[in-house]
C-alpha cells in the first residue's frame, strides 16, 4: 500500500447541521473549529482512513443565546466534553461508515459521501473535494433536552441532518 496523507483545508470546508425548530422552520448551525485527516492508498479514497474532530465550543447558529444553550449540559456540555469525534471504519466512494462520539456516547453511523473529484490548484497543491450528508438522532448521543410549546409542538426535533462539504490537501 502506498500511503498518502491528506489534511483538511479549513478555508474551503464547512461542517454544518440542520434541525427543525418547532417543526415549522429549520435552524442551521456550524462548527467553526475543526480538523480532519485522511490516509489513502495513493489518490484512491476507497477504504480511506478518515478522522475528524470538532470543538463543541465552536458551535455557531448565529444566535448567542442559542449557542450558549447548546454549549450547556442540556446539549453538548462543551466544558466536560470539548470535542466531537468521528473515525471511519470504511469508505466506498458512496458511503462513509464510522464511529461518531458526542459527549460520552460512541455510535456507528452511515453517511452518504460523494467524492467530487481531485484537482491541482493554482499553487500546485493536489486537493480532493467531498460532499457528505446524513442524519442522526441527537438523543442517541445524550443530547436529550426537550420542550413542548403550548400548542403541543416539539421545540427541537430529535433528527439532525449533517451537511459536510470538505476539501482535503494532499501532503508531500
Amino acid at each position: 500500500m502506498n500511503n498518502t496523507n491528506w489534511t483538511i483545508d479549513n478555508a474551503h470546508s464547512e461542517i454544518a447541521f440542520k434541525v427543525k425548530h418547532m417543526m415549522i422552520s429549520t435552524v442551521t448551525g456550524y462548527f467553526e473549529d475543526f480538523e480532519a485527516n485522511a490516509k489513502t492508498d495513493g489518490d484512491n479514497f476507497n477504504n480511506a482512513e478518515i478522522a475528524f474532530i470538532a470543538k463543541t465550543s465552536s458551535i455557531n447558529t448565529k444566535n448567542n443565546d442559542r449557542d450558549t444553550h447548546l454549549k450547556s449540559d442540556d446539549f453538548f456540555n462543551s466544558e466536560k466534553f470539548p470535542e466531537m469525534k468521528f473515525v471511519s471504519k470504511s469508505f466506498t466512494g458512496e458511503q462513509l461508515i464510522g464511529d461518531l462520539t458526542i459527549r460520552d456516547v460512541t455510535k456507528q453511523i452511515t453517511l452518504d459521501a460523494e467524492l467530487n473529484g481531485i484537482a491541482v490548484d493554482p499553487y500546485g497543491q493536489t486537493k480532493a473535494g467531498f460532499e457528505i450528508k446524513g442524519e442522526i438522532n441527537r438523543k442517541d448521543f445524550n443530547l436529550t433536552w426537550s420542550a413542548v410549546t403550548e400548542a403541543g409542538s416539539i421545540v427541537v426535533s430529535d433528527k439532525v441532518k449533517l451537511v459536510i462539504d470538505v476539501q482535503f490537501i494532499k501532503q508531500a
